[in-house]
Parts: C-alpha cells; structure tokens; sequence
C-alpha cells in the first residue's frame, strides 16, 4: 500500500478519544480537512432543510463527509496530523469531478443521525453498514462488502464463537456489530457480558490488557489494524454477519445521492475505484457496478 499506514497508534488513541467524547469540532482550516478545486469548505454551505433537500431546490456546494476518526483503514488520523482513510480518498475524488468543495468532519458516531439532521453533515461516509439500515437513509449503491466478526487474542486457546461462552465481548455502541449481536439473541445470551464502548481502538486495547477476551467487529478494520500494527490477535472463523458498505444522506435528500451515486459508477467505469482500493487494501475490493 501507498504511504497509508498508521505510524503511530498514540496518534489514532488520541483520534479515538476525540471520537468517542464528541467533542470534535473540525473545520476544513484547522482539521487538516481537504478541500477539492470546486471551493472551501464551510459547515453552512452543505446545510439544507428537509424541504429543499426532497425537492432538490438547494444543492450543496461543500460535501460534507461525516466520518468516525478512529476506523482504518476507512477514515482516521495519519501519522502527520490530517485525515486520511479510503473511504475519505473516495469522497475526495467524487467532490472534486462534481466540482464541489469538501469537509472531513469527524463526528461522535452515536451522533450521527443527530449531525446528518441538523445539516451540519450532508452524507455519512466512513465504513457506514447498510444493512439493517435500509430504510433509515438515502443510499447510494453498495460500494463495498464486510463482515462482522470476533478477534481475540492470538495466544487465547478461543478457535470458535463457540469458545467464548460466558466471557466478556466489547462492542463498539451503535456498532454495527453490537446490532449484529441484538439481532442474534441465541448468540448473545452465550456471552456473560457485552460491553458498549465509545471506539474500536478502545475495544482493542482493553483486548489486549485482558479486560475483556473478545471483541465483536468489523473484518475490514480487524484485518487492517491487525496487520498495520502487528499485533497479536487472531480473527476467528465464526461470521457474526455479512453486510455491505453504502454511503448515507439525509431522507430526502435524493438529489445529493443521485449525483454521488453516477459519480461513483463513473469512477468504477474509469478504474479509478479499483485504483483507490488497489492503493489501500493491496486489492480491489469495490463492488459498484458502472
């Protein structure tokens, strides 16, 4: 992969803390925020009211990229300072050929709903699990498929779900494995306890200390973190469910979807997708068709 990597995981603890507390308050100008050729940033130009989004009077100038700092290799903090991530790459590229600018604006992700409503965001972009979800959003085509699975430590004797009967699982809140989980209830009454915490780094951590013996996450970010930071943890075989990638807008909001959406199809025309995916995973694992 191309310069992405997390040179330092005290960097990402720091973006990790900033997530969970919901205290960012990013701008393009202090956050280290790229802003594509279509114009600067600003939190106001991408605001647009419930009506003007369903009848698609008011089209955003700014995309405005509502994303947990604290999930790579989707979107975080990079070893200089700024935000980085192929999800953020991917929203790079659809602002600049729609000739908008762009806002990375890193957001408490229990939150979310809260900041896409209020207009302070205009889509969530950042690893955002569609299943489930169907019917909460405006989405764009599946982009990208995932899994939620189990990473426990590597010299655990854990080989199956089966194994962690009666132990301690962390979850992300609002996770969507922690949904995962409370829809598979024979699953999760096995367990003794599912702990919600505030990021997946934080999970990870109490992981490999010993506080908990397993967390319940997503394979893209396991398998990324795991590798990047050579830790020792293995990802068991068991699949808690299968899922695909999406990006979210406000109900309504149809007009800013449609035109990210062709975007997207256009890029996966191109090669730029492959390309982008290529630089990041070693692979191209997108999955929108052109």
């Amino acid at each position: 992969m191309k310069k992405k990597v997390i040179g330092c995981l005290l960097a990402a603890m720091m973006a990790a803390s900033l997530a969970g507390c919901g205290g960012q308050e990013a701008s393009s100008e202090s956050s280290g925020s790229a802003v594509s050729e279509g114009g600067s940033a600003s939190s106001e130009s991408g605001s647009e009211t419930e009506e003007d989004a369903g009848s698609g009077e008011a089209a955003a100038d700014t995309l405005i990229v509502g994303f947990d700092s604290a999930f790579p290799p989707m979107g975080f903090v990079g070893d200089d300072g700024e935000y980085t991530g192929f999800d953020l790459d991917l929203a790079a590229e659809v602002a600049d050929r729609l000739g908008m600018g762009i806002e990375y604006k890193p957001i408490d992700w229990n939150s979310k709903d809260m900041e896409l409503d209020s207009g302070t965001i205009n889509c969530i972009w950042n690893g955002f699990t569609m299943t489930g979800r169907e019917d909460d959003y405006e989405w764009s085509d599946p982009y990208m498929k995932n899994e939620q699975i189990f990473v426990v430590r590597g010299d655990s004797e854990y080989t199956s779900a089966a194994d962690l009967e009666g132990k301690v699982i962390n979850v992300q809140m609002d996770s969507s494995a922690q949904h995962a989980l409370d829809e598979n209830q024979e699953l999760a009454a096995t367990f003794s306890e599912i702990r919600p915490v505030a990021d997946y780094l934080t999970c990870l951590m109490e992981l490999e200390s010993g506080a908990v013996e397993a967390v319940a996450m997503d394979e893209v970010f396991a398998s990324y973190y795991i590798t990047q930071n050579n830790k020792d943890f293995k990802i068991l075989d068991d699949v808690i469910a299968e899922e695909e990638y999406g990006v979210g807008f406000k109900k309504g909001n149809t007009e800013l979807r449609d035109q990210v959406n062709e975007t997207l199809k256009e890029m996966a025309a191109d090669g730029t997708l492959a390309e982008i995916s290529q630089e990041w995973f070693g692979e191209d694992l997108t999955i929108i068709e052109a």
